[in-house]
Order: structure tokens, then C-alpha cells, then sequence
């Protein structure tokens, strides 16, 4: 369906056929501000996707809300996981949010063209929830009519999920959400008192599994104490740069990634070249700035800063110390030392002090709104999540109406990737009485 003529314009930059994937691609202008769209635009990108075969069919869309914050769309190779499960029934929808991939991307070369750090906290503030769900809505309206259509929120989709049912339940069929109710009243300094005692289970879990890599973990952080450890892009690698490649232990494989990392850290008494460039790659944010940038400002909602409250909440926990052994690696935490630490965020840094010092943000969510919902929403929780709360979710399953949980412990954060959970949730909505069908 062609985009509405009152719409702004819609360009379909490419069309073409992965193997079992039929792909359009398209480009829309969006306000940067929508409570003051005389600021500007920015453009947001979105990729269709269907089956090869009923591509001319008047399929429902399903939208895929990325994890986040900061996350572009998946760039699937083939039709398989949960997209392949999507693509028999769905038009599939995946969108670069804001700020990301192909949509006007940020990052630290843009950052640093604004003259004073407060443009640039005024400019992030732009690319929270409120903001993205608005985006997705422009497109609905203009490129598909305005027609419902459902969604599935993985991780900080789920986040992106309750401030759509909060602001636009009239435009959703039904919602799956993987690893992802959040709180309904943020707090980031409730969300760290709960996330540093599960991370340092997962650490726990890892040092159980590969009992080796206690000591070895440990020699690598002395050795980097000892200084003049450089990683390729010249950065200096520091014990806490180290410790915070524990995000990975929250995913299925993670455990795995870490022993292998670890297991060709040192070429002979130095560390070698192999261990450096990996590190590099997963610390350095290169490809997902906004995720550092953003991660504590999701949490902002009404009065209150968040006032890097991974960095405060730390100190409680003595086991995480950089010369505690076994080492203990951090999770999902983002501490102003990254702005100094690591080159691609350097250039956030004035602007992301700004953000953690705000004191008022509008809302996210309507409590109101989530408690008299009808659309059905079906939700994965993962028990042992390391990123969400379990008992968060939990709370918020039990005041946003017509919400399912299946809470499961056989799956970490990434379980979306397993087509089953795709179907079970949809299973859960079929059973609640099926979506939302109509205009």
C-alpha cells in the first residue's frame, strides 16, 4: 500500500530478494522534535520484508521493535528464527530507530558539531520512547493507511511496547514481548540494586563452568593494572574497560564467547593481538553509540535524575572492586568513566553528564491507560533474565490489562532468537481471543 497523499513524501529506495525474503526499502522525514517540529527533520529508514510468494498479498503487518536503546533493525540472511516463523502469516516491518544504522545515524562525529554540550543534551533528548513510537505511528499512518497493525518488542522493545500501548493502543492488534516489561514506575537506581546481584550470579555460573579462567581472568587484570596495555585504536585498556565485557554473560552463548576470548588472552607473558582486537570490537560502541548514551535516560520518566546510578549502586557491592578475585565482570551498566575511556563516546560526554543530571522528563507510560488496556499482549519472562527484572515484569504484567506472561527459565535475554518462543507467545494471544482485527 502507497503512502497516504496528505503523508509526507515516502522514497522507496531499493527493492529486491534475499533467498526466501522479498525486501523493500524505504526512507521517511520525520520531525527530530515532535512537540516542536519547527526544529528540524531527521529521516528514519525501514525495511518490509515478506514471503517471496505473497508479496502482492494484503497481508497484516507486524512490526519488530528493536532492542535498544540505540538499536538498529536485525539484517536477516535468511528467513529463518522468528522472522521465518513471522513471515508465513505477516508483512514483517523492521525499522532503524532513530538515531541508528540507516536512519540519521548519531554518532561521536556528530556529536561534536554542536557548540556547547547543552545542544547536545537537548539533541539526545530527542531519541527516547516517546519519541520512537511517534515515528513508528508517522509511519503507519502515511505508508500503510492507517491500518492496526501487531508488534513484537524484544528487550527495550518491550520498553518501546508499554509507551505505545500507553499512547496509542487504538493503532496495535496485539503485542508479543521477549525480555522486556519494564518497570511501569522507573527508577534506574531500583533497576541497578536488583541487577548487580544477578550479574554477579552469572559470573558465578561462568567461573562454575570453566573453573580455569578464575586465575586467568585474574592475570589478565593485573596485568592491565600494571599499565601501558593499548588497544589497536590506541585506547588505553583498563581493568574496568575489561570488566565490563561481562554484558555478553547474559546471552545463551555468552558463557562460550567469554571462555573462548579468554582462552588465547596471553601470547607468552604479554597479551596478545587476537585478545586485543577482540576486546576492541566489543567495547569500543563503535556501531551502537546510543546505547551507551541513552542507557540510563530510559529510565527517566517525571521528576528525578538518574544520576548514574550504575556508578553510585556499585560501591555496595564490594565483589565487583577491580582487584577483588575472582574478577567479577559488570553487566548492562554504563559509568561516566566510558566517556573518557573510550574513543567513539568521548565526544557524548559533556552531553551525557546533562542527561544524568536532568531532574524532569516527560512521561513514559500511562498508568491509566496500561491498566484499562484491551489489546492483547503476550509476554516472555525470562526467570533468570541478567538485563530485566523478572519480578519487574511480573509487577507490570499484573497492572496493564489483558497481559499473559510464560515465565521460563529454559531461555537467557536472546531467546527470541528460538522460533519456538515466537510461537508460543502467539499461541498465548490466539488463546486470549485473538488480535485486535478491524480499523
Amino acid at each position: 500500500m502507497g503512502p497516504q497523499k496528505e503523508g509526507r513524501p515516502v522514497t522507496v529506495t531499493a527493492t529486491y530478494t534475499i533467498p526466501g525474503m522479498h525486501v523493500r526499502e524505504h526512507v521517511v522525514p520525520v520531525p527530530l522534535d515532535w512537540s516542536d517540529p519547527g526544529r528540524g527533520e531527521i529521516e528514519v529508514f525501514f525495511r518490509e520484508i515478506t514471503d517471496p510468494g505473497r508479496a502482492r498479498e494484503d497481508l497484516p503487518c507486524l512490526v519488530y521493535l528493536q532492542g535498544g536503546p540505540g538499536g538498529k533493525g536485525p539484517r536477516p540472511l535468511a528467513p529463518d528464527g522468528w522472522i521465518g516463523q513471522a513471515l508465513k502469516t505477516h508483512r514483517v516491518v523492521v525499522m532503524d530507530q532513530r538515531g541508528t544504522g540507516r536512519s540519521t545515524r548519531i554518532d561521536g562525529r556528530r556529536m561534536s558539531a554542536f557548540a556547547t554540550a547543552e545542544q547536545g543534551a537537548d539533541f539526545l533528548a530527542c531519541f527516547r520512547a516517546d519519541s520512537i513510537v511517534a515515528d513508528h505511528e508517522h509511519v503507519r499512518r502515511t505508508v500503510y493507511g492507517g491500518r492496526r497493525w501487531s508488534t513484537i518488542g524484544q528487550s527495550y522493545g518491550g520498553f518501546l511496547t508499554l509507551t505505545y500501548l500507553s499512547r496509542a493502543p487504538e493503532a496495535l492488534r496485539s503485542c508479543r514481548v521477549t525480555g522486556g516489561l519494564p518497570g511501569l514506575d522507573p527508577s534506574a537506581a531500583e533497576v541497578y540494586r536488583r541487577t548487580y546481584p544477578r550479574v554477579e550470579a552469572k559470573n558465578r555460573e561462568f567461573y562454575r563452568r570453566y573453573p580455569q579462567h578464575a586465575e586467568l581472568a585474574g592475570r589478565v587484570a593485573d596485568r592491565l593494572a600494571a599499565g601501558d596495555v593499548r588497544l589497536p585504536d590506541g585506547d588505553a585498556l583498563t581493568v574496568r574497560r575489561f570488566q565490563s565485557l561481562g554484558i555478553d554473560l547474559g546471552m545463551k552463548p555468552g558463557y562460550e564467547r567469554m571462555h573462548y576470548l579468554l582462552d588465547e588472552a596471553f601470547n607468552g607473558e604479554e597479551l596478545s593481538a587476537t585478545f586485543l582486537h577482540q576486546v576492541l570490537a566489543r567495547t569500543s560502541y563503535s556501531d551502537n553509540p546510543l546505547f551507551a548514551a541513552l542507557q540510563e535516560s530510559i529510565y527517566g520518566h517525571g521528576p528525578g535524575a538518574t544520576a548514574w546510578a550504575a556508578q553510585a549502586e556499585r560501591p555496595r557491592h564490594p565483589a565487583f572492586a577491580e582487584d577483588a578475585r575472582p574478577l567479577l565482570f559488570t553487566g548492562e551498566m554504563i559509568y561516566p568513566w566510558m566517556f573518557e575511556e573510550i574513543a567513539e563516546l568521548r565526544p557524548f560526554r559533556g552531553a551525557v553528564e546533562l542527561m544524568a543530571a536532568r531532574e524532569e522528563w516527560p512521561p513514559l507510560y500511562d498508568h491509566d491507560r496500561l491498566a484499562a488496556n484491551e489489546v492483547p499482549v503476550a509476554a516472555a519472562v525470562y526467570h533468570d533474565d541478567m538485563f530485566v527484572d523478572a519480578g519487574l515484569q511480573l509487577d507490570t504484567a499484573s497492572r496493564t490489562g489483558n497481559t499473559r506472561c510464560w515465565i521460563t527459565n529454559e531461555y537467557e535475554h536472546d531467546g527470541i532468537t528460538d522460533p519456538r518462543v515466537f510461537d508460543r507467545l502467539g499461541e498465548m494471544i490466539r488463546d486470549m481471543g485473538g488480535e485486535i482485527t478491524g480499523a
